[in-house]
């Protein structure tokens, strides 16, 4: 094992880490760590994304489930249009996508970089959303109607499908101002949500790409290691301040990954 596989899986216990503690932004670690530390296609690297980020969440389901903190009816409401836009995505989309998009004199934009700079702008949107504090809502009492939903989850679901993340940065506000849960439900629902999302997506991946499984496993292992670590330390750690200062990592990652990928 070299160096970077070394840091690769010391990565991934932080990753793990990082869901136990606040509950999303694995994808946001993962995906880069994959890419810059590991040399990982982009392509690649989101579907490996995909896969740990869908069977932490499960473990995460789990946790929440026990809690009575997952609400299964408005997750699976959300996660059929979800999962057959990311699966489409996954399977359809970004491979069709060409490994070119547009040349200007000398410059030309790749696939991968093209996917780099749309997840880091995602990753920016995130991280405003980290840093910034919300105020509480009202929850209304009355449920949205359910072809607004199903559009809701067709728009996000084509999102994480391109950049391979769980998305549960997206589905939580989604879930609190459209579905009107609870905050604290919201977030064990998004878990469901992510776990159908991710896996599903990953099939997509499957068919398309070759999969270094011993590697995949191992990565996901230490990740789900770190989960439970990580929500043992929750009840010690202020989850407020620690999301917040992860957002300001997660807008120097985004910051980091255009610049690079621009230059």
């Amino acid at each position: 094992m070299d160096t970077n596989q070394l840091l690769g899986y010391i990565g991934a216990l932080i990753v793990g880490l990082v869901l136990g503690l606040i509950g999303g932004g694995g994808s946001i670690l993962t995906v880069p760590l994959l890419v810059y530390l590991l040399g990982y296609n982009p392509v690649v690297a989101t579907a490996y994304s995909l896969f740990v980020v869908g069977t932490s969440s499960m473990v995460g389901t789990y946790q929440k489930h026990k809690k009575g903190l997952v609400d299964f009816k408005t997750g699976l409401a959300f996660s059929f249009p979800s999962f057959v836009a990311v699966y489409l995505s996954r399977r359809y989309l970004v491979p069709g996508i060409p490994e070119t998009l547009f040349s200007v004199g000398n410059y030309s934009l790749t696939k991968g970089m093209g996917i780099m700079i749309f997840f880091a702008i995602i990753m920016l949107l995130a991280s405003i959303s980290m840093i910034r504090k919300g105020k509480e809502k009202e929850v209304a009492s009355k449920p949205q109607p359910y072809y607004k939903t199903f559009i809701q989850g067709l728009i996000i679901g084509t999102i994480t499908g391109i950049i391979g993340a769980g998305g549960g940065f997206l589905y939580v506000p989604a879930l609190v101002l459209w579905a009107n849960i609870p905050m604290k439900k919201a977030v064990g629902t998004s878990l469901i949500i992510v776990t159908i999302n991710s896996l599903i997506g990953f099939m997509g991946d499957v068919q398309t790409l070759d999969i270094e499984w011993g590697f995949l496993l191992l990565f996901t292992l230490i990740s789900i290691i770190g989960i439970i670590l990580g929500v043992f330390l929750s009840k010690f750690i202020s989850g407020p301040k620690l999301k917040k200062s992860f957002g300001y990592f997660v807008l120097l990652m985004a910051v980091y990954i255009i610049y690079k990928e621009l230059n």
